[in-house]
């Protein structure tokens, strides 16, 4: 293990912390995903190696069947107790944006989160999505609210990416018990509680959650619990009846070097409602100690590779493609990958639409950033089963290759169009390779940074419509617009001075 990580270690037991993962999702209608039916809104029920390459001596897993009584184990039986410990201040890998950015408006708005959980000894993930859909609105909106406001889809919804690609979905149309923090990464919701007590309004004990909520869920950076069950409602995807889980999170990185201070992923032009949706890496890797509870198997682990992000806004992008990865094999330091691109829509009166992408490697420590206002980032995808991007900044350059011969599970997303419904589709068996070079003089490949493997890799291709292969690159982004990413603006030093005017969520 890297003497960074060591000493980050140390910090972080010091201060008792553990902590979490989060995805969201959302967007445009793909007229290409034949098993997606976006016209079918979701209704309410009626009644090997870890983070890094590391030796499995320090994690393991177990598998039981309640029904067996027998554990399938990794060479060490484990009985996992997860401890709790309460979210603190000021805690030293907190990214901006981890906060809830409803700022109490009727505007079209959406928040999504999502928290990946991968054990390695099993080749298996565990992905966790929570949405919330205009939530100025606690419930459907009323024939004079759609008058004075237009059609809104309004809700709450939980889905889980499981085991064997199994699926797990809970959704209702109303979030009045739904909250969320306004500066820290703190959300919960209930969906039933138990009879005669009263719902949490923000982060409680796991003792007390038990007691007061019969299905749903809260997360923090540092814990993370729930059950919830399947609503009846998807009939394209196996799913399992239901899920319980707990499981602590010890944060290794946040988004940005390792013990300088944290970034935001997409610029402090995030702090404003424009160029839509936002997206944030909470947290691009942790270790995770705990249990899963999945339909009729228990799954328990200890310091498995954890993920967090989220993205928020009136919108998503037209199409998009996602890579995320913290499993990897042949990597001598602590690897953590991102990828994404898109086609968003400008601000503007006009339908104007610009390429956005990114691929972003934490490792040893360090943040590999590559992204439009820095360099150029290119790309290669198939409508499915195939990921390719290459991106160059003035330093360095990376290339990345991902393949699945999985069918994926379509999963759904806040969709302006027709509410929470599917809208993409994913994957946690990418088989990856990752690459990362010193940049010469010339613009040519120099000495190798990193090399490494995966067989864990999450991916997703979602929006639309796909007619085949998009090939695409960032080499057309503005130049005003890269000049002002380029400003290093610390909004939240700046609106520390007149915290009256923070704007909520950063």
């Amino acid at each position: 293990m890297s003497e960074w990580l060591r000493r980050q270690t140390r910090n972080l037991l010091g201060c008792a912390c553990a902590a979490m993962d989060t995805r969201s999702l959302a967007v445009s209608m793909n007229t290409n995903f034949t098993s997606f039916d976006l016209s079918r809104r979701l209704s309410p029920l009626r009644s090997t190696n870890k983070l890094a390459h590391r030796s499995t001596a320090r994690a393991s897993a177990s598998i039981s069947t309640p029904n067996s009584g027998n554990a399938i184990t990794s060479p060490e039986a484990i009985s996992v107790k997860p401890v709790y410990v309460p979210t603190p201040p000021n805690r030293e890998l907190r990214t901006p944006h981890s906060g809830y950015h409803f700022d109490g408006t009727a505007r079209k708005f959406f928040e999504g989160w999502y928290f990946r959980v991968s054990i390695p000894e099993k080749r298996e993930s565990f992905c966790f999505m929570y949405s919330v859909e205009n939530p100025a609105f606690r419930k459907r909106l009323s024939p004079l609210e759609v008058g004075l406001y237009g059609p809104r889809f309004t809700g709450v919804g939980a889905q889980i990416l499981g085991a064997n690609d199994k699926y797990l979905c809970q959704y209702t149309e109303e979030s009045h018990n739904f909250w969320g923090d306004r500066h820290e990464l703190v959300l919960g919701n209930t969906f039933s509680a138990v009879p005669g007590a009263r719902s949490p309004d923000k982060e409680v004990p796991p003792e007390e959650f038990n007691r007061r909520v019969s299905e749903g869920f809260q997360a923090t950076p540092i814990w993370h619990q729930g059950h919830i069950c399947d609503d009846g409602r998807t009939d394209y995807a196996e799913t399992v009846k239901s899920a319980r889980w707990e499981y602590s999170t010890r944060p290794v990185y946040g988004w940005g070097d390792v013990g300088a201070k944290q970034k935001s992923t997409a610029g402090w032009p995030a702090a404003f409602p424009v160029f839509e949706p936002h997206w944030q890496i909470c947290m691009a890797g942790g270790l995770s100690t705990g249990w899963i509870e999945w339909g009729d198997e228990r799954f328990e682990f200890r310091d498995a590779p954890s993920y967090s992000e989220k993205n928020w806004g009136g919108g998503f992008p037209r199409k998009w493609f996602w890579v995320q990865c913290n499993v990897f094999e042949g990597a001598k330091g602590e690897v953590a990958l991102t990828a994404a691109g898109g086609l968003r829509q400008l601000p503007g009166l006009t339908e104007t639409f610009e390429n956005a992408a990114l691929v972003c490697v934490h490792y040893d420590g360090k943040l590999y950033e590559f992204v439009p206002w820095n360099g150029v980032v290119s790309w290669e995808m198939s409508p499915w089963g195939y990921w390719y991007m290459t991106a160059e900044n003035e330093t360095h350059m990376v290339e990345l290759e991902a393949r699945t011969n999985e069918a994926g599970t379509p999963l759904r997303a806040p969709t302006s169009e027709a509410g929470l419904a599917t809208a993409c589709r994913d994957s946690c068996y990418g088989e990856l390779k990752l690459q990362i070079w010193e940049r010469k003089y010339d613009g040519s490949k120099g000495k190798v940074v990193m090399e490494a493997k995966s067989s864990m890799a999450a991916v997703e291709i979602g929006g639309g419509p796909w007619f085949g292969t998009w090939k695409g690159d960032t080499s057309n982004t503005p130049e005003l617009l890269k000049r002002s990413l380029q400003v290093p603006l610390d909004l939240e030093s700046v609106f520390g001075l007149v915290p009256f005017f923070k704007p909520p969520g950063l």
